[in-house]
């Protein structure tokens, strides 16, 4: 019997869940679930039962001091509510755990309890996974169901994958059994820099989620630790001539791939967030979006992912002596160039390195001191953070998995 004592009644639910080990490489989808706790100052209602579902061996207890004295905290899958205010308020349920080590179907069915309790529409669970991906372009992030209908009305794409899985794709299974509509958003993430924590990939996943579920989503210093995560990577790879050649040769076959995509779709999809993003007195940026000058919207190059300043405006008719009058004005007349929305180049659809259905083979690349190799991946795999530890214990040499999703 699940007890809800002190959650109020819900509006319009949504749940959205991550979990560390197996589908979470770079903690990219974790991270995206803690970031809108800590955002929205999450409550949490209820835990599950850490000796139901966890080897202790495998995910150990922290003890810690709290004012002198001993605690433990154990592993365990914890549940949360937030309230999302605005002219249309909406709650979102927050499931942040690890992922377990037995119980499987206990344990969705738990989850799924609650969501039934607590009245929740729709589903969804964030995952990452390690993909031939350049870390210079955009993260790729594929959004997957098992109901045709629901990929068919919000453009996502049905699963085809065959191969293990992990709990992400258990408990989407088990959403779809249970009539509960359920979508798993993968991020892929660069496998030559796959050490936590990747906050580019989880700003890409924040914003497929913001799409998906049309809430504005607060990114607080994400983006700017986004920036700076590139231009580290930027620099490791520069030491190595054989990372570099290699990440160009990435670059090259993410460019070739993607060139039917600068669709007016998509430049729609970037400008609708970029309006959701905009509110009274904020400037026609709007929060979120960086500025020069306090008022201009950096511009952004599509294919880098990096911001460049706007045009300069012609000069009038004053500024150039010496000049025909019929020049002049022509001159200025022409407008300038309009300012892109940010965030642009955030997100673009998946491409085949970080499809949930038709992973890419990659070679593994180190990049730095005391970062391990790619995966080698495998159709039929998912990723990973550096632990490996994926269920029934079947990984490769290395006691990782591949790249594949389980979608």
């Amino acid at each position: 019997m699940i007890e809800l004592e002190g959650v109020p009644e819900l509006i319009d639910p949504v749940m959205v869940a991550a979990f560390e080990g197996w589908n979470d490489a770079g903690d990219a989808a974790s991270t995206a679930v803690a970031h809108l706790d800590r955002e929205w100052k999450g409550e949490v209602f209820a835990a599950l039962d850490a000796e139901d579902y966890y080897d202790f061996q495998v995910n150990r207890p922290t003890v810690f001091l709290d004012n002198g004295v001993r605690k433990i905290t154990w592993p365990t899958t914890r549940l949360s509510v937030v309230r999302v205010g605005g002219e249309k308020p909406r709650d979102l349920v927050l499931v942040r755990g690890i992922e377990p080590s037995m119980r499987w179907r206990s344990f969705c069915n738990e989850i799924l309890a609650f969501a039934h309790e607590l009245g929740v529409e729709m589903v969804v669970i964030l995952g990452a996974l390690l993909g031939d991906t350049p870390h210079t372009r955009p993260v790729p992030v594929s959004g997957v169901t098992s109901d045709p209908d629901l990929a068919r009305t919000m453009d996502l794409e049905e699963t085809r994958y065959e191969g293990p899985t992990g709990i992400v794709g258990i408990l989407q299974e088990a959403c779809t059994h249970a009539g509960v509509p359920a979508v798993s958003l993968w991020a892929a993430v660069p496998h030559y820099v796959s050490q936590p924590p990747n906050p580019k990939a989880t700003l890409a996943l924040l914003n497929r989620l913001e799409d998906l579920i049309g809430l504005r989503i607060p990114l607080g210093e994400l983006p700017e630790d986004a920036r700076a995560w590139q231009v580290g990577v930027d620099q490791l790879a520069a030491e190595d001539s054989e990372v570099a050649e290699y990440v160009q040769t990435l670059e090259e076959a993410r460019d070739t791939a993607e060139l039917p995509e600068a669709s007016g779709e998509a430049i729609a999809r970037e400008f609708e967030r970029y309006l959701r993003r905009r509110e009274p007195g904020t400037g026609p940026g709007g929060p979120g979006v960086a500025m020069e000058g306090g008022d201009t919207p950096f511009l952004r190059d599509t294919g880098s992912g990096r911001t460049r300043p706007p045009k300069p405006e012609q000069p009038g008719p004053e500024a150039v002596p010496g000049a025909e009058a019929a020049e002049t004005a022509d001159t200025a007349e022409k407008p300038d160039a309009p300012a892109a929305p940010e965030g642009a180049a955030e997100e673009t659809p998946a491409t085949d390195s970080g499809s949930a259905d038709a992973p890419d083979e990659g070679a593994g690349v180190g990049l730095g001191a005391g970062t391990e190799p790619g995966p080698e991946s495998g159709d039929g795999t998912e990723a990973d953070r550096d632990s490996g530890d994926g269920p029934d214990g079947d990984s490769d040499a290395d006691g990782r998995p591949g790249s594949g999703p389980g979608a």
